[in-house]
């Protein structure tokens, strides 16, 4: 923890690293190579230790069982009130994942099981995913996808996204973006449902819905942000 403390503020030399740390040469050295097999701590191109990936990977697994536990109890919610299934979404490479759902009871319905991997071209959770991404990864994401930039400049704008017949043929969907720390879009909350229950404009229908849940997530998510910095302090 403490060669892990030292490489907060930046990269480290070994002699920058023992300075910093207090600890013997040798010491300083065969805790950070064993650190870097574990990933924890790897190589700038200059050859300074710097923080590893692996640091990165469990902060986004903390987040999001953090994520989990304040969306789940909101998708219920969601779906009680617009009848229909509600799921949340996250990015992952070209994927998108099904991370929660709440759905339906009965009836017609979309069934999207959790852990399910759906493509990025296609749906309104996928506009959402793709809308506030850097222009280089939207150009990409628009290749072949259902929607076009002018569709993305709108989900932007209203800050919520509809699909009709998208990714399934009689399946519609509303979808809104969840924000994390600084803002940035992390998420999207979405109900979806047959073409006949939600119409050829379902955003009419429950846009003001989801988007309230998208908020009551992300407002969660700020407000635990700012308890933990507090905490920390």
């Amino acid at each position: 923890m403490t060669v892990l403390d030292a490489l907060e503020s930046g990269p480290a030399s070994l002699a920058q690293l023992v300075q910093i740390t207090g600890l013997a040469r040798p010491t300083a050295h065969r805790l950070a190579v064993a650190l870097e097999r574990h990933r924890m701590v790897s190589r700038d191109s200059q050859g300074r230790f710097v923080l590893g990936p692996r640091l990165g990977e469990l902060s986004i697994a903390t987040g999001e069982d953090r994520l989990l536990a304040i969306a789940n109890p909101v998708l219920t919610q969601l779906r009680d009130l617009t009848g229909e299934s509600a799921q949340l979404y996250r990015r992952q490479g070209d994927v998108r994942v099904c991370v929660a759902a709440a759905e339906r009871t009965s009836g017609l319905r979309d069934t999207v099981p959790v852990g399910s991997e759906l493509p990025m071209n296609a749906g309104s959770a996928a506009q959402v995913l793709v809308a506030w991404e850097d222009s280089e990864r939207v150009r990409r994401a628009l290749r072949g996808a259902h929607f076009t930039a002018a569709t993305l400049s709108q989900v932007r704008r209203r800050r919520w996204a509809q699909s009709v017949g998208e990714r399934e043929q009689g399946v519609a969907s509303v979808s809104a973006p969840i924000a994390g720390a600084g803002g940035r879009v992390i998420a999207a909350v979405s109900v979806s449902g047959p073409l006949e229950r939600l119409t050829r404009s379902p955003g009419r229908l429950h846009a003001p819905a989801v988007m309230a849940a998208a908020d009551k997530i992300s407002e969660a998510l700020r407000n635990h942000e700012a308890q933990s910095s507090v905490v920390s302090r």
